[in-house]
């Protein structure tokens, strides 16, 4: 198309430092949330018990179905949920829309509950819910915010609109199967409290997927951030890459919701860090969709160490702790974005 895709190596050279310096402060929090939690564990002892290849001890069976699972859980909801944020963002053009702002963690929540209470024990059924739950709710705000006129105040509260209706679904099917929901509590506050390798081991194959796609196509978002005349006039097909991005970003809120509950605030502070230690003029999408993803991960597994340490022995739920530094950031961004229109 005539354009220069910006790559690791911006100016100053030094995004691949930034990358490889995030890729590290993830397995240092990955590190940390194998290490530390409610329960004194000898770590050294009981991972070198994994290494062999048993955990016989109970420190190594802590580690091997407790521990793991949970990290692991932790950086593939992160990761899929920041990079989701990204995509809806430069989609959308509103750098206020997030997977939980715009009801997509909602409307992926409800589908995943009307599957948990239609299809009880139905493997694959949550996932499948949850996904076509987050296009829905997705598609559905765009359209009535293309219809309204697509400002960024419109998609907002189009968002919050959507989201209620969601929600009010939700708390209609709890009330309805409250024996099929008996952790529809937890999943409302999003959390990482008993989950195993099963109970993600569907969505995993959908996030690593979901992920290399946005990669992969990071230079048709930033052609798309060009705006759409700019974007035709460079022979783009807008309405199609535009609904390939959404269908990404569903799989990868859908997949995250379908075992982590409904996170908030992941898919808005990863994309503005990122944004703000990369630049988004010099760099473009293909250096900020990894870093948003790295970002993501490290920050849910860090707040999930702190969700089981802080008050340990007792434990809160990561959503509660992410919902306390969102809920400001998300106000902050407001108020910045008012200054800059009254400047």
């Amino acid at each position: 198309m005539g354009l220069r895709r910006p790559g690791l190596f911006g100016p100053g050279r030094n995004n691949l430092c930034k990358v490889l310096c995030l890729a590290l402060l993830v397995i240092l929090c990955a590190g940390l949330g194998l290490a530390g939690g409610s329960s004194q564990v000898d770590f050294w002892a009981a991972l070198g018990e994994l290494l062999e290849g048993e955990a016989v001890s109970p420190g190594g069976k802590i580690l091997l179905y407790v521990r793991l699972p949970r990290v692991f859980a932790a950086l593939l909801a992160g990761a899929a949920l920041a990079v989701s944020g990204m995509l809806i963002q430069a989609v959308l053009g509103n750098p206020l829309a997030s997977p939980n702002v715009i009801g997509v963690n909602a409307g992926a929540g409800f589908f995943t509950f009307m599957a948990m209470a239609l299809f009880p024990g139905v493997a694959g059924a949550a996932p499948a819910g949850a996904f076509f739950g987050a296009l829905a709710a997705t598609l559905l705000v765009y359209a009535v915010a293309a219809g309204a006129g697509a400002g960024r105040l419109t998609i907002i509260l189009a968002g919050v609109a959507v989201s209620s209706i969601f929600t009010a679904g939700i708390n209609t099917i709890k009330t309805f199967f409250p024996e099929t929901l008996y952790n529809g509590s937890t999943f409302l506050i999003g959390g990482f409290s008993g989950i195993s390798i099963q109970d993600f081991s569907p969505a995993w194959a959908f996030i690593l997927a979901g992920l290399a796609g946005a990669c992969l196509l990071a230079g048709q978002v930033d052609v798309l951030c060009l705006g759409e005349e700019t974007a035709r006039s460079l022979g783009m097909g807008v309405a199609q890459n535009r609904f390939i991005l959404i269908v990404i970003a569903c799989v990868l809120a859908g997949s995250a919701v379908s075992f982590s509950g409904l996170l908030s605030f992941v898919g808005l502070l990863a994309p503005h860090v990122a944004r703000r230690l990369f630049g988004q003029a010099s760099t473009g999408h293909r250096v900020l969709l990894p870093a948003s993803a790295l970002l993501g991960a490290g920050f849910v597994a860090f707040c999930d160490l702190l969700s089981r340490v802080l008050f340990a022995p007792f434990e809160i739920p990561v959503g509660i702790l992410l919902s306390f530094v969102g809920g400001p950031f998300f106000l902050f961004l407001i108020l910045k974005g008012r200054q800059k229109r009254l400047g």
